[in-house]
């Protein structure tokens, strides 16, 4: 039987990982999809670069539209990133008839609805089980191996800059920019790391699994992102003092009154297993209705772990390519007219628990004060610490854990706390999950 070929666009670190992986494991590929899967052409500005990983035999350009007008090409594969080129080259290869598979979650995330709806009009699919996770197959578990499920939530770590620093601060007490600058030392961390230390890329990664598990559109601009910038290494010791974690963990969650979808730090409970999750591995907790909770773990990125992704979509749309487009699993999982319109929660209405950290002066009264304000907005304490002040200093720390309660409700209570005149600066607030009661 004809080979599949493949156009490769972009031959980075990914794309040499996919070349080498579906080079070395040939065979083995070609038994799993009943035909061979060859790229046949590469992409990439660095011509050099490019024909030194592809050698002899694999056409090479630096013009990109060449490849996704190529009648002889059978799929797609879109490693550039990005939002622009990204988006008109794939785009353009749907509308000449072609596959496309990708790793591109922050297009996905933006411009998914599009790029699946032009997909169906042209009967073709597109595969993006690299785009979120790595080598983990998340996507497929959630599109397929859950399917006779009812997905109540997600929690996961989808981002291994950010936990790699948050390991580092726990494990050798350092503070949040030395650890950086050692996480770009080593390579894990951009130059520019915004989208990691914000949580916008695992914002992005979120935004897809919780559009698969849910049945919604793609919806990015609602979700909620808070980074760990602001995180100390006095907080990471608290919270490990209580018997928790912190993680930036993606959360989504079917709620009566909406979905959540937010991206922030989190105190999880130090035994479970997402809690010991370390360095730069991701892990996600899935919890079905049928199954109860299922972990995934692995290596979020590098160059094979992610090819390992890539290439299995290329064996997937190999095996499904001539199959009738209505029999085909649904890019979303459901069906497209199948799509649900619940809303996305607003931040301030998500139900959760919090650790707060005030620094207050050591006088009388202070903590009545507090525990006060609190009732007042229906929040109740769960555990508490209260430290003494260090010699020669008249303030002192406060760490409170409360039960759950509604984020606007510890907005507000936050506010009168910060103004009263036994309370110095601001108060620290780190939402807690338990994920395991809920």
């Amino acid at each position: 039987m004809k080979p599949i070929n493949v156009g490769l666009l972009g031959i980075g670190t990914v794309g040499g990982g996919t070349f080498n992986v579906l080079k070395r494991n040939q065979s083995e590929i070609q038994r799993r999809a009943g035909r061979g899967i060859q790229i046949t052409a590469v992409a990439d500005k660095d011509l050099a670069r490019a024909q030194s990983v592809v050698g002899e035999g694999v056409r090479v350009t630096d013009d990109a539209f060449t490849v996704v007008r190529d009648p002889d090409i059978d799929i797609v594969v879109e490693l550039i990133g990005g939002y622009t080129i990204a988006k008109t080259l794939i785009l353009e290869a749907i509308a000449n008839g072609k596959h496309v598979v990708t790793a591109n979650k922050a297009l996905l995330a933006t411009h998914g609805n599009e790029i699946f709806a032009r997909a169906r009009e042209k009967g073709v699919m597109v595969a993006f089980e690299a785009a979120v996770a790595g080598g983990i197959p998340i996507i497929k578990a959630l599109r397929e191996g859950l399917t006779a499920n009812r997905i109540e939530w997600i929690a996961g770590i989808i981002n291994g800059t950010s936990n790699f620093i948050l390991s580092e601060m726990r494990d050798k007490g350092l503070a949040f920019d030395t650890v950086l600058a050692e996480a770009q030392r080593l390579g894990y961390a951009e130059a520019d790391p915004t989208f990691d230390i914000q949580g916008i890329d695992a914002a992005h990664k979120l935004t897809i699994m919780s559009a698969i598990a849910f049945g919604i559109p793609m919806q990015f601009e609602k979700a909620y992102t808070e980074g760990i910038a602001a995180l100390t290494k006095d907080d990471i010791r608290y919270a490990e003092q209580l018997g928790y974690r912190i993680k930036l963990l993606g959360i989504t969650r079917r709620t009566p009154a909406g979905i959540e979808l937010r991206v922030h730090p989190t105190l999880i409970p130090a035994r479970r297993l997402i809690a010991n999750v370390e360095g730069v591995m991701n892990a996600v907790l899935v919890k079905g209705d049928a199954v109860g909770a299922t972990l995934y773990y692995g290596a979020g990125a590098g160059a094979e772990p992610t090819a390992s992704a890539v290439v299995a979509d290329l064996v997937d749309v190999t095996r499904m390519q001539t199959a009738d487009p209505e029999n085909r699993v649904p890019h979303l999982a459901f069906q497209p007219d199948q799509l649900s319109d619940t809303p996305i929660l607003p931040m301030e209405e998500v139900e959760t628990s919090y650790y707060l950290r005030l620094r207050v002066f050591d006088r009388p009264g202070v903590l009545a004060d507090v525990a006060r304000i609190l009732a007042d907005h229906t929040i109740s304490i769960d555990a508490m610490v209260q430290k003494e002040p260090a010699e020669g200093e008249d303030q002192a720390d406060i760490v409170l854990l409360t039960h759950r309660t509604i984020e606007k409700h510890t907005n507000a209570a936050i506010a009168r706390i910060e103004a009263l005149p036994t309370v110095s600066g601001k108060i620290t607030r780190i939402r807690l999950e338990e994920l395991g009661r809920h």
